[in-house]
């Protein structure tokens, strides 16, 4: 089978980790292309290709999207990335086409999926949401946009695949109109990267940790957001690495500011260390005594599936 998979990462990294982990299980079986047009990120050699649309992202004040590329417009970089998708869709003809979140969020996106899902319905392919458990809620005109979201998914999609087990929350937690959705809904169990059986043994052997050595990681997620928690614990860091039997490694995110990566990761102290990204982030977790971090639901998921112990700031734009 051929599927399309399709996630816009304004923001974080979250809804895009989960949502390549979902890609790389059904690459075993399909032959699968994962559409990503979000600010510019790492990926690894995958064994499913990429589709690249022009990237687009969340302004400073989360109000609306702007172009990644400073010498294209929003309005420019648009017409390039429906243009883009509708070429692709039309000469690969897929047999699945998997929204992420979609339509229960990434309005600012109706530009490109709304002609997708037509040309989807008139040639008859299977549409399927890829959503989390637990939604961003809407602070205003909730009411309206739920309706819009059900409306939407009952008329293109086939069936709605919520990454969650309902024994601990369900989406009705953070959605309302539950009852008038009619297509199947799916509990597929969590989604995210599980630690290397061998991970805590291979990442402290490598920094020389012995067993009455301490490593605490710290991060933020993508950067996006956070960099006071950086900050503040950079600065608790420095008297305890020098007191005590410690390393601290800091991951910044690949979109933490430059200014800020630079002046931590000038740092001499030997057991201090600073990265902006690993792909591994999990083992380093597992490898760790101590969490502390941005509670962002991917990075729980993380902390979750590593075990480790943790310290965990919310961020105050929700409450997931």
């Amino acid at each position: 089978m051929k599927i399309f998979y399709y996630c816009q990462h304004v923001l974080g990294l979250g809804h895009f980790y989960r949502s390549l982990e979902i890609c790389r299980g059904c690459s075993v079986d399909h032959d699968l292309t994962m559409i990503i047009g979000g600010p510019d990120i790492e990926v690894g050699d995958e064994p499913f290709s990429f589709l690249q649309l022009p990237g687009m992202k969340m302004d400073d004040q989360f109000g609306g999207l702007i172009s990644c590329d400073p010498n294209i417009t929003v309005d420019e970089g648009k017409e390039m990335r429906e243009k883009q998708l509708l070429t692709f869709f039309n000469a690969t003809t897929p047999d699945c086409l998997i929204l992420e979140l979609y339509p229960f969020g990434r309005k600012a996106f109706r530009f490109e999926l709304s002609p997708l899902l037509e040309a989807a319905e008139q040639n008859s392919f299977k549409v399927f949401c890829s959503l989390r458990d637990i939604l961003v809620e809407k602070k205003e005109e909730r009411e309206k946009h739920e309706e819009r979201a059900v409306d939407t998914l009952n008329y293109y999609f086939h069936s709605l695949l919520v990454h969650a087990d309902p024994k601990l929350v369900t989406l009705d937690t953070t959605f309302d109109l539950m009852d008038r959705i009619e297509v199947p809904v799916h509990y597929t169990g969590f989604v995210t990267p599980k630690p290397r059986p061998e991970a805590r043994t291979g990442i402290r052997q490598s920094l020389g940790l012995g067993e009455g050595e301490k490593m605490i990681v710290v991060s933020i997620g993508s950067g996006s957001v956070g960099s006071h928690l950086l900050e503040a614990i950079y600065q608790t860091a420095q008297p305890i690495a020098q007191k005590e039997n410690c390393q601290f490694r800091f991951f910044t995110g690949p979109y933490c500011s430059s200014t800020l990566y630079q002046r931590l990761a000038a740092t001499q102290h030997p057991n201090i260390a600073v990265d902006r990204f690993v792909d591994n982030f999990v083992d380093w977790l597992a490898a760790a005594d101590l969490s502390i971090s941005m509670a962002g639901y991917n990075t729980s998921m993380n902390i979750l599936a590593a075990g480790v112990p943790a310290l965990m700031l919310p961020f105050s734009q929700n409450r997931e």
